[in-house]
């Protein structure tokens, strides 16, 4: 049994998106991911999202597609938001509480969500646009992308192909490597060991790499790695 990636899935339609070349779009997420470091608060985050919203609905991710995103990434953003909120506002200067302990104002914690609204928005809005990139891209384009581009490092012994290989061969083997975790989960909850840490991580590793090794023998059998 297979999941999802969590990188996205290719989404084929003709969109004005998935007619730009991956290398610029390529170029185009790493110049957002600088502009968003670069700048800072709420009002460049707020147009930073709507930016990220806007190419996600141009590359197809709509309904389904965009709850998906979404939801994963709130997992991780709800807990950082609270934490990089409280953070900043016990930073500042508060007032005293109960037994001399100082506590932030309301000023402080209007400013501390305003940093975790910033933080949380900046990467929520990187995690959309390189959905969009990946929902917008097939992964052959990728592919021959990074191949060409590592074409010019082959006088100093580079090898794109192999270069190549090995990414198509992480991105297909997360959604598997997913999978197996969830199996091994519900294994050890049908024998009521799902507290027990060694349940899952031991036979998750196990088949973990088995299943590189068995990835390993096909290649081989197919002479793929040999000099």
């Amino acid at each position: 049994m297979t999941a999802s990636s969590p990188l996205g899935e290719y989404i084929a339609r003709e969109g004005p998106l998935h007619r730009v070349r991956p290398g610029l779009k390529l170029i185009g997420l790493f110049v957002f991911a600088c502009v968003v470091m670069a700048t800072g608060g709420p009002i460049s985050t707020t147009l930073g999202l709507l930016a990220a919203v806007a190419l996600a609905l141009i590359a197809g991710l709509r309904g389904r597609e965009f709850w998906r995103a979404a939801r994963r990434f709130s997992l991780i953003a709800v807990p950082l938001l609270v934490f990089t909120a409280a953070s900043a506002a016990f930073g500042q200067d508060g007032g005293w509480g109960p037994g001399g302990v100082e506590l932030p104002n309301a000023a402080a914690w209007a400013s501390g969500f305003a940093r975790g609204y910033s933080v949380i928005g900046d990467l929520f809005a990187l995690v959309l646009v390189a959905s969009a990139v990946t929902a917008s891209t097939a992964v052959e384009d990728m592919l021959d992308t990074i191949t060409r581009a590592l074409g010019p490092l082959q006088r100093f012994g580079a090898k794109p192909e192999r270069a190549a290989l090995a990414f198509s061969l992480v991105i297909r083997a997360i959604p598997s490597i997913l999978g197996i975790a969830r199996e091994t989960a519900f294994a050890a909850r049908a024998r009521g060991l799902e507290r027990d840490p060694r349940a899952r991580v031991v036979p998750l590793v196990l088949r973990t790499v088995a299943h590189a090794q068995s990835t390993g023998e096909a290649l081989a059998a197919r002479g793929i790695g040999e000099e």
